[in-house]
């Protein structure tokens, strides 16, 4: 049987609805109307003004300009390898780390800890810290964006936090069966908080996709340039590999119309790819951190 709402019960839940309902749109507007824009004919796009319900006629001479840049393919294949190779890397150091921390038994725990919040908060600066990559042979190289960062504190922090939330009783159990701290973390740890280590990974690989700064200070080589650094180039600098522009913008108007998709186009370009993660990522972080830890 079904239990009856009271008046005020009812009218709480249905302006909590309204509520997340605009919350949601106003949330979802704004990458709407990015793609709206990137769709829109330019000469369209430029005479509108207000909010976009739809694509302003349609073209994709934005998309045609950003993609016959020679340099975008090897953006991407830059990326994606600073993303997996640099991801896999984090994530193995920041629960090597995040485990010796979380150990009871430690010797000198809190003074180690106490250095590793240190860094949050203090640094070297630009300068020192461009001088100690050259110095250390990592100037204009690949390493030289994945080394540096491999751990990040606050994941760390947030890591160590949840591996001492696992039961002493599955350790315990496991050293009874003659198993090393390696077989504990990767076999028993890292299994058991899947929603925290899932978190620590999409932060990461984010990082790695939306990086531009330490490419841009300590790379030359074009061919090791990651997309949004090339992508910035193309919104900033208007720098599309020849004459792209100009052979598009003869038969679609004005080259500075097409800029403007150009803008919205390059967005796209560089979001959608990263928003394929978080679908395979939400199951986990609606599962507790303990789930399935304890049996029986």
């Amino acid at each position: 049987m079904k239990r009856k709402f009271s008046l005020g019960e009812a009218a709480f839940d249905t302006a909590n609805h309204v509520f997340l309902l605009l919350f949601g749109l106003v949330c979802l507007y704004p990458m709407l109307h990015v793609l709206f824009a990137s769709l829109s004919a330019p000469s369209r796009l430029a005479q509108h003004s207000g909010i976009l319900w739809g694509p302003q006629g349609f073209s994709l001479v934005g998309y045609e300009v950003v993609l016959q840049n020679p340099n975008i393919l090897t953006g991407y294949l830059n990326t994606l390898f600073y993303v997996v190779v640099g991801t896999v890397l984090n994530v193995l150091m920041t629960a090597m780390g995040a485990y010796v921390l979380s150990r009871k038994n430690l010797m000198l725990k809190k003074p180690m800890v106490i250095m590793v919040v240190f860094t949050m908060y203090f640094g070297g600066g630009l300068i020192p810290n461009f001088l100690l990559i050259k110095e250390l042979g990592l100037y204009d190289t690949r390493l030289a964006l994945i080394v540096p960062g491999l751990i990040a504190t606050w994941n760390l922090i947030v890591m160590r936090t949840g591996f001492m939330a696992v039961p002493d009783g599955l350790e315990e159990s496991a050293k009874i069966d003659g198993a090393n701290d390696f077989t504990i973390l990767f076999r028993i740890i890292l299994p058991v908080t899947k929603a925290t280590v899932a978190v620590i990974v999409l932060f990461y690989a984010v990082g790695h996709w939306n990086a531009w700064f330490n490419a841009m200070i300590y790379l030359r080589d074009r061919e090791l340039y990651p997309l949004q650094l090339l992508l910035r180039e193309i919104l900033i600098a208007n720098s599309t590999g020849g004459n792209t522009i100009e052979s598009v913008s003869l038969m679609e108007g004005d080259q500075a119309l097409v800029y403007v998709v150009i803008k919205y186009c390059t967005i796209i370009v560089a979001t959608v790819p990263i928003l394929f993660i978080y679908p395979f990522c939400q199951k986990y972080f609606m599962k507790g951190v303990m789930l399935g830890s304890m049996k029986g």
